[in-house]
């Protein structure tokens, strides 16, 4: 049987890393990965985390299974800090999984379950793992544009003539905040027509936030999100706690299906907890019983969100630092545009032969088409990284 298998794409991150690793050069910087590192290139526990981990340990007694979908305390906890009061709890199912690629994995399942000619649309680019899902599930997928790299923005004009061709039956799949792999992000008034367009085409939104509250903050990183439950019938959303409780080998995600029609609550709760006993019964709960620990506990909860603007500001302060050091080497504000994104990444908009050339001459890790994790840099590394770019001509 096995003789039969054929060997698969090796993943490029995961690939990088392991160059990474063998590379002995003391002076090396890993931009690939997409993890938080503080300033010593740990990625820290949080204290939140911590604190809620051994009142775990104290205290809990059993580690007897909890239901398909999780524990309803971590979704109602998840469902709080998403989408806060924008629709009626009971007209939202939600199933924990495990992490945000689990949710995303559940979601195109449900979405090939109810309609199994849907059409997916997707940004160019997108996370990888996205139009990797879609096609192993064997689901049409249609790329909208959405980076410009002239201006290392949104090619807006472009993303909203694309969705237009989407048609009921349809899923729109959008970042909710800090965009993967680009860090170019849509402003208020440009949600608002990409909304006019849902409510025109009929089309269903799927929207991935992987990065809430380390894009602008926590509730409005959530905004948006917010502003399209409150203005379409149905919707999914997929939310990972991977990067924002900082625990990221837990695997804690959840998956939400909403509906204006309160009625099919109970269809669509019932659908989730099918498909999460078809692929693993029951999800994580370690990870779930933490975070929902620090969303229910005022000092806990505090500490955390303490923390977390912590990571955000210091984030946005290596955007800045970056962009005024390439400010001063090339003379020019064309890199203005790394102060603007938001959130772990960036795209520099450069070539494969120049990214290949910051790894060879610099010993700068980056994913091939540029993306950069910016939480990979401290204070000291920022000005190695802005020389090496002038270096390689970008």
């Amino acid at each position: 049987m096995f003789e039969t298998l054929q060997a698969q794409p090796a993943d490029k991150i995961l690939a990088l890393m392991q160059m990474y690793k063998d590379d002995p050069r003391e002076t090396k910087i890993d931009l690939g990965v997409g993890v938080y590192k503080d300033a010593t290139g740990l990625t820290p526990i949080m204290r939140a985390v911590k604190s809620a981990e051994h009142q775990l340990w104290e205290n809990q007694t059993s580690k007897a299974y909890t239901g398909l979908a999780g524990d309803p305390a971590f979704a109602d906890a998840m469902i709080s800090m998403v989408l806060g009061d924008a629709i009626a709890r009971d007209s939202i199912a939600a199933a924990a999984t495990p992490g945000g690629t689990g949710a995303i994995r559940q979601a195109f399942e449900l979405i090939k379950m109810a309609r199994p000619q849907a059409r997916v649309f997707v940004s160019d680019p997108t996370w990888p793992n996205h139009l990797s899902i879609l096609k192993y599930l064997g689901m049409p997928v249609v790329p909208y544009r959405y980076f410009d790299d002239e201006t290392r923005g949104v090619d807006f004009e472009g993303m909203l003539q694309d969705l237009k061709t989407a048609q009921k039956g349809d899923v729109i799949l959008l970042h909710g905040c800090c965009h993967n792999p680009t860090g170019a992000n849509l402003n208020t008034e440009q949600w608002n027509a990409v909304i006019q367009v849902l409510q025109e085409t009929g089309a269903t939104p799927m929207i991935d936030i992987a990065y809430q509250g380390f894009g602008d903050g926590l509730n409005a990183d959530a905004a948006a999100t917010r502003q399209v439950a409150a203005a379409v019938p149905e919707f999914l959303i997929a939310a990972s706690c991977s990067k924002n409780f900082g625990i990221y080998r837990e695997r804690t995600g959840v998956l939400m299906a909403l509906s204006s029609d309160a009625s099919a609550q109970k269809l669509n709760q019932g659908t989730l907890a099918f498909l999460n006993r078809q692929n693993f019964s029951f999800p994580p709960d370690h990870g779930a019983r933490i975070v929902t620990m620090i969303l229910n506990d005022e000092t806990l909860r505090a500490d955390w969100m303490t923390e977390l603007e912590d990571i955000r500001t210091t984030m946005l302060g290596l955007r800045s630092q970056l962009a005024q050091e390439l400010q001063n080497l090339s003379g020019s504000d064309r890199f203005g545009f790394l102060a603007a994104h938001r959130g772990m990444f960036s795209r520099l908009g450069a070539s494969p032969e120049k990214v290949e050339k910051l790894r060879t001459d610099h010993g700068i890790y980056m994913v091939g088409d540029s993306r950069m994790n910016i939480a990979g840099l401290n204070s000291q590394t920022v000005p190695v990284l802005a020389k090496a770019i002038i270096d390689v001509g970008i």
